[in-house]
């Protein structure tokens, strides 16, 4: 049965009153005392016309009340809710989205609410008729004359037989006007006074400190999962899983007051690419058989080929820049006291445009000369010696000195001209020969609209990498690649198809010196069974065969089916041939959830024999360098399929493509990266990826 909503509610104005001692309140004596409800605000969200309301936070509601008993309703006063991403009009009672666009909402300071017929939910009444109820209650509590009927805007009746028994009544037939007035007759509603006597859980709300901004980018068409949800939909649930993450796995640092939550922020351009006109003229050529597939294939698959073509991808890097851009310049407004970091994310083909833009940006000049010496070696030296490999494999060894002399590193020998080499002394013959080797160099290296960066960093010394170590930039649309206003701590990449782009173009293998010019750190998260999702290490590292990294579940353990399977391993397609005999694959250097330097041992890296200790292993097996992209750390990380998934690849290979936005474990090693750059570490370092 309903609890009594005669107990005294803390009113809005007065200060709070303590709990009565008994668990249920009796009931109201004659002139019983009468107390004013608490109102709580909601908005309404409208889905495919159907209406539901949602209550705003408890200290979102507090702060609309604040204002509106201020009497600040008639000054348009703008409220900020939901984190600052909506905006509360309160004179037009409407709900508008700061940084995206959206349908605004209807909003309602909520006091009383019947049940609807549909769904079983609580649906408040207008503001004006629930004045009208509430002044009706006041009378009948003071008085203690119930049995009072008012009746609705709509011509339905409201009796409130008790403080416990209150019935809205749907009329039989409200529409003709002949009809006597309307009865109690019609199937009852229930009606409830005050949020807290209905069944709906309140929002606890997201703390006020802002520690760290992500922007995240979608991939093919406008729907991002399996549901056919919005961007911006699939970016509220990734948000919502951090802030339980946050709770669970940050729990000392939030009570230091040292953490406060990340805020992640969707970024669109598919409607931008898609309103130039050019559905219209694919609309015309579109053939009108199986026309829902071929309406689905323009408004998705073909986003993959607009990219490809240098007209539309400048819309879509414009865009995606310009609206990172955008968001960080009116965040920074909204949140003056923000000192965090910029990270971004980008999903499928939207990780595959911010590589295009983070290989196109320009780095500072001190800082990318520090880069370009620190990418090559320690010290200058090693860059000199450089140059005296790139004169030994020309047979022009005797004019090092010379070189040395002139202090002449690779990066200079680049910008050489043939007066340059004529006034260091060199002769006709060797100056041809270097000559041509810069040119061949630079030609394979810079592409059009490549940012000058990538050519600095390039071929080692052995002979037979000249043409596989080629520039990132290789086979890029030729595109003017727009600046970002800041510089992102960490690229996340999540289902990316970024090594195959790459492999397409015709890069075969990514120099381990090359880093990113503006941004440090670079994760690439997928599922196993995730179709579009490629790896990037074996493209560093192509001489070895080694797993990805294994997510740690975010309870700390390893699936139960994983744990079983990872005893029986099972050689992948060519790995006989990239390491033949039983000798253990070397393994490789990570970090522990806890920052430490430990190894990730996938099946084919168990020790060859049993009798080996595996702290002997570790002393002897030297480390491999996955290269500089993610600062030295570990790339590729995979996530445990669940065990349903392992029955059949196939069936969740779509569902492996769209989980990232629900997904604990991707979304607890954002938050551990993102934090780890500011000196916080999780509670509990997590098992699993050791």
């Amino acid at each position: 049965s309903p609890r009594s909503s005669s107990r005294p509610p803390m009113s809005a104005q007065e200060p709070p009153r303590p709990p009565p001692a008994a668990a249920e309140p009796p009931e109201p004596e004659p002139g019983g005392r009468y107390e004013a409800v608490v109102p709580h605000w909601f908005y309404c969200k409208v889905t495919d016309t159907r209406e539901r309301w949602v209550p705003f936070s408890a200290q979102d509601s507090e702060r609309l009340e604040e204002a509106h008993g201020a009497g600040k309703d008639q000054d348009d006063v703008v409220v900020p809710t939901s984190g600052g991403r909506y905006d509360v009009h309160l004179r037009t009672r409407q709900r508008v989205a700061v940084y995206w666009e959206e349908e605004v909402s209807e909003v309602r300071r909520c006091t009383w609410f019947y049940k609807g017929d549909k769904d079983n939910k609580f649906i408040p009444y207008s503001e004006s008729f629930s004045e009208e109820l509430e002044e009706a209650y006041m009378i009948a509590v003071t008085l203690d004359e119930w049995k009072k009927k008012l009746e609705s805007p709509n011509r339905e009746v409201i009796i409130l037989h008790n403080p416990k028994l209150m019935v809205h009544y749907h009329p039989v037939a409200s529409s003709d006007d002949w009809v006597s007035t309307p009865t109690e007759q019609g199937r009852p509603r229930t009606v409830k006074r005050g949020v807290e006597n209905i069944a709906v859980e309140i929002p606890s709300g997201e703390p006020l400190q802002i520690d760290h901004l992500v922007f995240v980018v979608h991939g093919i068409g406008p729907a991002c999962d399996i549901r056919f949800r919005s961007i911006v939909q699939c970016v509220n649930d990734f948000r919502n899983v951090s802030l339980s993450m946050l709770q669970a796995h940050f729990k000392k640092a939030q009570e230091q007051q040292q953490v406060g939550r990340v805020e992640f922020l969707p970024v669109n351009w598919h409607s931008s690419l898609h309103s130039t006109g050019v559905d219209v003229d694919l609309e015309r050529i579109t053939l009108p058989s199986i026309n829902r597939l071929r309406h689905f294939i323009n408004d998705t698959i073909l986003d993959v080929f607009f990219y490809n073509s240098s007209t539309y991808c400048q819309t879509i890097v414009d865009t995606v820049a310009s609206e990172m851009n955008r968001l960080h310049q009116l965040f920074l407004q909204r949140n003056p006291q923000f000192k965090g970091g910029v990270s971004i994310a980008g999903h499928s083909l939207g990780s595959l445009i911010l590589f295009d833009l983070l290989t196109n940006q320009k780095a500072d000049p001190e800082e990318d000369e520090h880069r370009a010496q620190g990418s090559r070696t320690t010290s200058s030296t090693g860059s000199i010696e450089e140059v005296k490999e790139i004169l030994k494999k020309l047979e022009l060894s005797e004019y090092c000195d010379v070189f040395e002399k002139e202090k002449m590193d690779r990066q200079a020998l680049f910008l050489c001209t043939e007066t340059n080499l004529k006034e260091m002394g060199i002769p006709l013959g060797p100056r041809m020969k270097i000559l041509h080797y810069i040119s061949s160099k630079t030609e394979m290296k810079v592409s059009p609209g490549h940012s000058e960066h990538g050519a600095q960093h390039g071929d080692s010394t052995e002979e037979g990498r000249n043409c596989q170590y080629r520039d990132v930039g290789l086979g890029q649309v030729s595109a003017n690649y727009p600046q970002l206003n800041y510089k992102p701590t960490i690229f996340f990449a999540f289902g990316s198809p970024i090594g195959m782009f790459l492999t397409v173009r015709g890069v075969k293998r990514i120099d381990p010196n090359y880093s990113l010019p503006t941004c440090k750190g670079f994760f690439n998260i997928f599922h196993p069974f995730d179709p579009v999702a490629y790896r990037i290490e074996p493209m560093i590292v192509p001489e070895l065969e080694f797993e990805p990294m294994l997510l740690p579940h975010h309870k700390g353990r390893k699936r139960m089916h994983l744990g079983m399977t990872q005893a029986a391993p099972v050689p992948r397609p060519g790995a006989a041939a990239a390491a033949p005999g039983p000798t253990p694959t070397p393994l490789l250097p990570c970090r522990t959830e806890g920052g430490a330097d430990t190894h990730e041992r996938g099946p084919e890296e168990q020790p060859a024999g049993p009798e080996e200790p595996p702290a002997a292993v570790k002393e002897e097996t030297p480390l491999i360098n996955v290269g500089r992209l993610n600062g030295g750390n570990r790339i590729d990380y995979v996530l445990q399929e669940k065990p349903i998934e392992s029955f059949n690849e196939y069936l969740f290979a779509l569902q492996g493509h769209l989980c990232y936005w629900e997904s604990e474990d991707t979304v607890l090693l954002v938050l551990k990266e993102i934090y780890q750059t500011q000196g916080i570490t999780l509670d509990q370092p997590l098992p699993g990826s050791q």
